[in-house]
């Protein structure tokens, strides 16, 4: 079942979102748009680019460079709570649990080197 996932983003958590936001459209040239949070002044930023895979921006003061970019997985049948747990079982580390992401469910797993990566499934799909 995994082994047809498709990436369909790669998550940079970075210090300072405007920052990176003129990085990405005024250096690389990228077509970044900026994106309501949850919380006032919490804005995040998304930029798609020509392969199909988004690039997502999120502030975190507290991230260190070299823990980021996360490669993320889509889901598009959902299952993301059964997929996560199966991987668990088998001995991936859950680093985040399911838990909600902006229009749907993320989870955040590490490999035995450490190494963090997602699974994200939309709200329209059966967790």
């Amino acid at each position: 079942m995994l082994a047809k996932l498709s990436i369909g983003a790669i998550v940079y958590y970075v210090a300072d979102i405007t920052r990176a936001e003129t990085f990405y459209r005024d250096t690389l040239g990228l077509d970044v748009k900026r994106q309501p949070g949850e919380e006032p002044g919490n804005d995040w930023l998304m930029a798609s680019t020509a392969g199909g895979v988004d690039l997502i921006f999120f502030a975190n003061p507290e991230a260190k460079a070299g823990q980021t970019p996360v490669v993320v997985y889509n889901l598009p049948d959902g299952g993301i709570d059964a997929i996560v747990g199966g991987l668990a079982k088998k001995g991936a580390t859950i680093v985040t649990p399911v838990s909600h992401a902006p229009g749907g469910w993320s989870a955040d797993l590490a490999d035995p080197d450490g190494h963090v990566f997602s699974f994200y499934q939309s709200t329209d799909s059966p967790r």
